[in-house]
């Protein structure tokens, strides 16, 4: 396809959102998803950043930081205990 083909159809759905009206709960919800996934991998990065001098290190992947994001500091303290018990 021309990329001016491709611009033109994403500028129209662009006007089309703006004249309709984007959805906000989606969107909202969507937001509110990103920045607890953004929380619990800089909290992830802290924790493994502190606790290297005790050699405990949880891996910052999509299943660690959705744990977090979900379950919040009991989450990340089923991690350090999975690590610890199991692992």
């Amino acid at each position: 396809m021309e990329s001016w083909l491709i611009l033109s159809i994403l500028g129209g759905i662009v006007v089309l959102l703006l004249i309709i009206g984007a959805p906000v709960k989606p969107l909202r919800v969507a937001g509110q998803i990103g920045v607890r996934l953004i929380i619990a991998t800089l909290l992830l990065f802290l924790l493994n950043s502190f606790a290297t001098a005790t050699g405990l290190f949880i891996p910052i992947n999509a299943i660690t930081a959705t744990t977090v994001a979900l379950l919040g500091l009991p989450g990340m303290l089923l991690l350090v205990a999975v690590q610890q018990l199991i692992l």
